[in-house]
């Protein structure tokens, strides 16, 4: 079959390398060109133009079928594929992302470790542990008290990056 005078085999085949080329352009660049918007991520366009090329340009150039049923089979597969990837990779993909960071409110009511004394009316340093890792704050005694090194402190508020703290008997 042809469509606009070129063989839809050589349509199937061009779309293809398009797509696999803009893909590379993506994954190369996609920092900094971000345009994710929502559904329409460029991600799940190309993976979408490239299973349905794929299985389009196989099936037209090994089955004897239709080329409508071909490109409706083709279209049907890239469609529960891109859906798949969707909900399968990139939504737990983009939740693990940010699972990793933490704010400052965050770590209201966390237990850490004096790791630097914390003077009277100065400041310290306490080490929080946490899933992804340990997070050394700048801290400061919320009751202008000393706390030694070693002791557990419990982080009552946290003002311009400093964590102010009391000892923790738990």
């Amino acid at each position: 079959m042809e469509l606009f005078g070129v063989s839809i085999i050589s349509i199937y085949l061009a779309v293809l390398v398009i797509s696999a080329v803009l893909i590379l352009f993506s994954i190369f660049f996609s920092d900094i060109i971000h345009t994710d918007i929502g559904i329409l991520n460029p991600t799940l366009l190309l993976s979408f133009l490239t299973i349905l090329s794929a299985c389009g340009y196989l099936l037209e150039r090994y089955s004897g079928m239709n080329s409508l049923l071909i490109f409706g089979l083709s279209a049907l597969s890239a469609l529960i594929a891109a859906s798949c990837f969707h909900f399968f990779v990139l939504i737990p993909l983009s939740s693990a992302e940010e699972s990793l960071v933490y704010n400052e409110d965050s770590l209201k009511g966390r237990v850490g470790k004096v790791i630097t004394a914390i003077p009277k009316d100065g400041y310290g340093e306490i080490m929080i542990e946490s899933t992804s890792g340990n997070i050394s704050k700048t801290a400061a005694s919320f009751y202008n008290e000393i706390i030694e090194n070693g002791t557990e402190t419990i982080v009552v508020e946290v003002k311009n990056r400093i964590c102010y703290v009391v000892p923790y008997n738990g």
